[in-house]
């Protein structure tokens, strides 16, 4: 399937009431936001009003997962605010412009109010690997979304990626295959096992 054919599926899906939600789901390394960004491209150049909607924004915060253990699970479902990201999901179908956060990936916090979708957005691309995922509060996302789109690469391409994330930034090569193998893949495996089905899956990222 090309993204000619992803964006009319798109435009076709239904305002549920004041916008269109499209997921844009899968594992860690699996291309969601790049993959999201040529969307919105391509329905900016369609004439739509479109905003990215990252789920990271709803990160714990690295004190409280500390508090609670869970500092080496980073990624992992429970070290997310599943309530807020439900939250912000309803909200995004008020007719009004939505504040939401944003994840500082370099400085590894959460950013309270850094991201707006305008009251005049039809469309929202969500973003994130639990979007989809089949445990309590997270399930109840499902029936919010217009059309969900799985992104599920080969797990070879998932760990080159992941361990490519980590060189970037600035890890050596052994603590670099140490993250992505002890936690990222961890994660990756949990998302795919664990996914509710999509509208559409794809294996690779289309052009």
């Amino acid at each position: 399937m090309t993204r000619d054919e992803i964006c009319a599926r798109i435009l076709a899906a239904p305002l549920r009431p004041n916008r269109r939600l499209i997921a844009v789901v899968g594992p860690p390394g699996s291309g969601k936001s790049t993959f999201a960004g040529q969307l919105a491209d391509d329905l900016a150049h369609a004439g739509q009003t479109v905003q990215i909607v990252p789920m990271d924004g709803f990160h714990l915060d690295n004190r409280l997962l500390d508090a609670r253990g869970l500092r080496a699970q980073k990624g992992a479902p429970q070290t997310f605010d599943a309530a807020g990201v439900l939250r912000l999901v309803h909200a995004l179908q008020d007719p009004e412009g939505v504040v939401y956060p944003l994840f500082d990936r370099d400085r590894d916090i959460a950013i309270a109010g850094a991201g707006y979708a305008p009251a005049d957005c039809d469309t929202v691309l969500v973003e994130g690997n639990y979007l989809l995922f089949d445990a309590p509060i997270w399930r109840d996302l499902a029936t919010r979304w217009s059309l969900s789109i799985a992104l599920t690469p080969p797990p070879e391409v998932l760990q080159a990626r992941l361990v490519q994330r980590w060189l970037d930034h600035g890890l050596s090569a052994q603590d670099a295959a140490r993250r992505a193998n002890d936690n990222d893949m961890k994660n990756a495996d949990l998302v795919v096992q664990h996914m509710l089905p999509a509208d559409l899956t794809l294996s690779e990222t289309p052009q």
